[in-house]
């Protein structure tokens, strides 16, 4: 089975809180349901509309291959089965960039940082969450509405 990165449910709180700055594209903001996780991401409205209170489900992955191969970087459509399959909206990037927030012990903060093609994503909460991610690291983010 493929390894995921990192998985968690979400709830739409609010659509873009510096107002819309795009015609198709609107900045979403969640907060996760396990792993007290806070999210900014940029969604193809045109292909993939969110609206608030909406609950997604979200994935991060560094392949779609569901045996766990890595990616080669090179997408066919070649009927085979991928993770892909299971959701609504899928989109390729890459990490660029991590940092912490140690000024207060009790409640340090990593934000991971990634861009698919320009639309942005940041991703904020516990330090352990970023245990498996590495700087330049190509990531496929998968979601599916719940």
């Amino acid at each position: 089975m493929s390894e995921h990165l990192f998985e968690d449910t979400f709830v739409v709180t609010r659509l873009d809180p510096d107002g819309k700055k795009f015609d198709r594209v609107s900045r979403v903001e969640a907060r996760s349901e396990q792993l007290d996780m806070y999210m900014q991401l940029d969604v193809a409205t045109d292909v993939y509309h969110m609206h608030a209170g909406e609950k997604f489900n979200m994935v991060l992955a560094p392949t779609l291959n569901l045996d766990g191969t890595p990616d080669t970087g090179y997408y066919t459509q070649a009927g085979r089965k991928t993770l892909a399959d299971n959701y609504e909206y899928v989109m390729h990037g890459k990490l660029y960039k991590i940092s912490e927030d140690t000024s207060s012990s009790q409640n340090a903060k990593v934000e991971i940082y990634a861009s698919f093609g320009g639309l942005l994503m940041l991703l904020r909460g516990d330090p352990s969450t970023a245990a498996s991610f590495e700087l330049d690291q190509r990531l496929f983010l998968l979601m599916r509405k719940v």
